[in-house]
């Protein structure tokens, strides 16, 4: 029996996610989108406690299908993202035409530099906008920070990620993502000023590394929250205060754009490293995405993924134990995953409007352990920088 999988080619390069044996195959057609058969003893290759449901398949041309989400991890980045067709996602009681005002949507940006970490986003909720541009500098272990609200109707949060643009600009501050990631490809720029942390300015090229990561999960039977994350080399600059920190050949990105409906009360834990690390003997590049959500159903439904080198691998479903102000754990039930995190700053921002409420905390700072790939193979981390998200929402 064969499964039939959508690839596409970047750079005469064709990413295949396989358990954790990305093939790496050749072609003389830069950007040409193929369609080949993979055996399906390929797939066989997943250890027991990675479902079915992680394991990519042929991304459909549209997310909502008579009303219903489709569910589940893809291969590709998907056109038609059409979430206000979905029937009754937040409930019987909520008229179908109030699902753009519950509908959330936001791409953001994460750099990791020698010297510092970026981290901006453009964020769409409800009647709201807003931009964010966090700066964590490492050897000054001090964040710096802007924000920015509007009106929604000013913020353009990117439909897909194909020939698409994410942009805000407000009096103080202008943020822009340029999309191509059929082509493996965005450009990022943005500036920001205040009183309290001075100017933030940046521009940067971001080349993808490593298969992305696409996945729609529920948070009821049909309330989707769908996230692509991408990892990428960056290439560019970012100026703080006056003092431009170039890239070099460690620099790295990833981009996350996230869509869908959030429970009325709503709470997550996130944590991200990237960069270089020593594999084999030699720095290679790997990344690593943890997220638990409210996902109905942990083992099926999760973003939890290891990037390398032309290669990525689903993690099996995490839990976060905050062992004290500035230390948190990130474990799994099958001992493939054992990270802590050594928080040195951190980021809050704290509203409390009634109708709305946002607890939210972005920490910074170093992370230590171990993750194992699906084929047993163990990478320490030790050293590397990571970010975190402790949010919850009332809205």
């Amino acid at each position: 029996m064969l499964e039939r999988v959508s690839l596409i080619v970047v750079d005469k390069k064709i990413f295949l996610s396989t358990p954790c044996d990305c093939l790496l195959l050749h072609s003389t057609n830069k950007y040409a989108k193929l369609t080949i058969m993979i055996k399906e003893n390929i797939m066989d290759k997943y250890p027991d406690y990675i479902s079915e449901k992680r394991r990519p398949v042929a991304s459909p041309k549209c997310i909502v299908q008579d009303g219903q989400s489709l569910f589940g991890t893809f291969a590709t980045p998907i056109e038609n993202l059409n979430f206000l067709d979905c029937v009754k996602p937040c409930g019987k009681l909520l008229p179908h035409a109030l699902n753009k005002i519950r509908f959330t949507k936001w791409e953001a940006l994460e750099v990791m530099l020698d010297e510092g970490t970026l981290l901006s986003a453009v964020y769409h909720m409800g009647m709201m906008g807003f931009s964010i541009f966090v700066y964590f500098d490492k050897t000054e272990k001090k964040t710096y920070s802007w924000v920015n609200f509007t009106q929604a109707k000013n913020c353009i949060v990117a439909p897909n990620l194909i020939d698409s643009v994410t942009t805000l600009t407000t009096k103080n501050s202008f943020a822009e993502l340029n999309n191509e990631f059929q082509n493996g490809l965005c450009r990022a720029k943005g500036n920001s000023k205040n009183k309290k942390s001075g100017a933030v300015e940046f521009e940067l090229k971001l080349s993808r590394i490593s298969p992305p990561s696409i996945v729609n999960i529920p948070f009821g039977s049909n309330k989707p929250l769908y996230s692509e994350k991408d990892f990428f080399k960056a290439e560019g600059y970012i100026v703080i205060n006056g003092k431009k920190i170039l890239t070099n050949d460690n620099s790295t990105s990833i981009i996350d754009d996230h869509k869908g409906y959030y429970p009325f009360k709503a709470h997550y834990d996130w944590l991200t490293t990237m960069g270089k690390t020593e594999i084999d003997g030699e720095q290679k590049y790997l990344a690593i995405n943890f997220t638990r959500n409210q996902s109905i159903n942990q083992d099926d439904y999760n973003e939890n993924l290891l990037w390398l080198e032309n290669q990525s691998c689903p993690i099996p479903p995490v839990k976060f134990e905050k062992i004290s102000k500035n230390k948190w754990k990130v474990t799994d039930e099958h001992n493939t995953v054992e990270v802590y995190f050594d928080i040195e700053a951190d980021f809050k921002m704290m509203t409390h409007l009634g109708i709305l409420d946002i607890s939210y905390t972005l920490p910074f700072g170093k992370v230590s352990g171990y993750v194992h790939d699906t084929n047993g193979k163990k990478y320490i981390i030790d050293g590397m920088y990571g970010i975190g998200e402790d949010k919850s929402t009332r809205i």
